[in-house]
């Protein structure tokens, strides 16, 4: 693999004095001599420039079955994996040439983050700047992030003792890259949070380099955005801390909330309604104090009334425990020696199209699968067939037609006299509609509609499918790949109930 094995050194593990703690916890990997060289204790590969070929070799041609996360910037830069012919396995993040035109300038931002070599990051090990193509390289983390623990675990949730060390180990990777002149980190979220073949997490090198030349680009959601950002489209080292401070919110609670609905909640001494309930009690309420009491410094408007990294490491320090039981334990996974299986479930030909965003091959699968997911949504007896029934079936009907040659703008106006009469509920109306307004460039619109077929009908794959494109039409693209894993997983399950799809 050739990642570094970042759990607790053994010094750490003995070592229980306070003072001696914190040098052992807080110690920084020797400085750079120069050049770009890793540092050989570290294990890490030195920092080089690849050539494209072998990217494209190494991700099987950047398929999307090799396809492990995608961030959210305007123009999607997509993260691949990919595995060298030495059997070493990489992260490929791919820029498009039209955020980075001059290569040099691409390369220089590169070789100053690959400078950095820390155990609390998935560091930078090189890029590739071939003709148009521009491309970061760095050590490939196998055991998912973050958010995919916190917010779609399966087996078991994050124990306390855990989230309190993800909180340390990100906030000592923010001070060391401070420390190293790197202070800014874009779109810092629990996303960005990796965890190594060790379960040890780690911050992913991309958010240090910028998204494009003018660095403009942050975060896709605005709820979650840095005040500042806001008014002036510009990252600050306080911007980060913010940011920092959402993902302390993702930790106590395991949900992604709001700043301002959170900052609510803590005003109203509404603490225990922050607490993830999934936890089942299991967490010290001093400490969750102290963590709230954090978030909300790291969250406050004025950029200089929040903490600095360095406060954030000493705060969050005396709370670590259970320093002897190894990360992997903790999140209740086995140690990866090799990256997982790939496509983890392979998509049906709809979720194949919606992968794709390809509207035209959605529109010909939802014409030829009609409505048979229907049955059963409604049971009318003899007495409700009414005229105005028959006017509102009359209404879909033209709807259908409408939708079948193509004439969206129509099939929206006549969906919308069947939704808006309410005696019936479709879901494949609502689908329906969903991909006239995308063909229609309403988005917004869309996503509301796939809502609205999910609220009828909760574990169809489609609304899933359809909110995962308007998703990604709405630049939230992280959003969008979990939406096309959810409706991936509720088929998956179909069929093995040997359920229709």
């Amino acid at each position: 693999m050739g990642c570094w094995q970042s759990s607790l050194s053994a010094e750490t593990h003995q070592e229980k004095d306070g003072k001696h703690h914190n040098q052992q916890l807080h110690s920084r990997n020797p400085p750079f001599s120069g050049g770009v060289e890793a540092v050989p204790a570290t294990g890490v590969p030195p920092f080089s420039k690849f050539s494209f070929v072998d990217l494209k070799a190494a991700t099987k041609n950047f398929s999307s079955e090799f396809i492990v996360s995608e961030s959210g910037e305007k123009a999607p830069n997509l993260v691949y994996k990919g595995q060298l012919n030495d059997g070493r396995w990489i992260a490929v993040k791919k820029f498009s040439k039209v955020a980075w035109p001059d290569p040099k300038q691409f390369a220089e931002e590169a070789k100053g983050v690959g400078k950095l070599r820390f155990r609390r990051l998935a560091n930078l090990i090189g890029y590739c700047c071939d003709g148009d193509e521009r491309l970061l390289v760095a050590e490939y983390m196998p055991n998912d992030t973050l958010a995919m623990h916190l917010f779609h675990w399966e087996n078991q949730t994050i124990e306390w003792a855990m989230r309190l060390r993800v909180a340390f180990y990100i906030a000592e990777a923010l001070d060391y890259c401070r420390s190293e002149g790197h202070s800014l980190y874009h779109d810092l979220n629990a996303y960005r949070v990796l965890f190594d073949k060790d379960g040890d997490p780690r911050l992913s090198c991309f958010g240090l380099m910028r998204n494009s030349r003018d660095g403009k680009s942050y975060s896709t959601n605005l709820a979650y955005t840095p005040p500042e950002y806001l008014r002036n489209g510009r990252v600050t080292p306080e911007s980060v801390i913010f940011s920092f401070g959402t993902i302390l919110l993702d930790l106590l609670s395991g949900k992604h909330i709001p700043p301002n609905h959170a900052l609510d909640m803590i005003r109203t001494k509404n603490i225990l309604l922050l607490i993830d309930s999934h936890l089942e009690g299991k967490f010290s309420m001093d400490e969750a104090t102290i963590v709230v009491d954090i978030a909300s410094k790291c969250l406050q408007y004025e950029p200089k009334d929040r903490p600095t990294a360095k406060d954030l490491v000493a705060t969050l320090l005396p709370l670590q425990t259970g320093l002897d039981v190894p990360s992997h334990v903790m999140l209740g996974i086995s140690k990866n020696v090799d990256a997982p299986p790939t496509p983890q479930r392979p998509l049906s030909p709809l979720g194949e199209a919606c992968s794709r965003k390809d509207l035209t091959a959605i529109h010909q699968i939802l014409v030829m699968t009609h409505y048979r997911d229907d049955e059963g949504t409604n049971e009318l007896s003899f007495q409700e067939w009414t005229q105005q029934m028959r006017d509102m079936l009359e209404a879909r009907k033209r709807g259908d037609f409408a939708f079948r040659d193509k004439d969206f703008k129509t099939a929206i106006d006549c969906y919308s006299q069947f939704i808006d009469v309410g005696t019936m509920v479709s879901p494949t109306v609502f689908a329906r509609r969903s991909l006239c307004n995308l063909l229609c460039d309403q988005p917004d619109a869309a996503l509301r509609d796939a809502m609205q077929a999910q609220c009828v009908y909760p574990d169809w794959p489609t609304a899933f499918y359809m909110q995962s494109v308007a998703l990604a039409k709405l630049d939230m693209q992280q959003d969008a790949v979990d939406m096309l894993n959810e409706g991936a997983g509720l088929e998956e399950k179909r069929q093995k109930s040997g359920r229709r799809s």
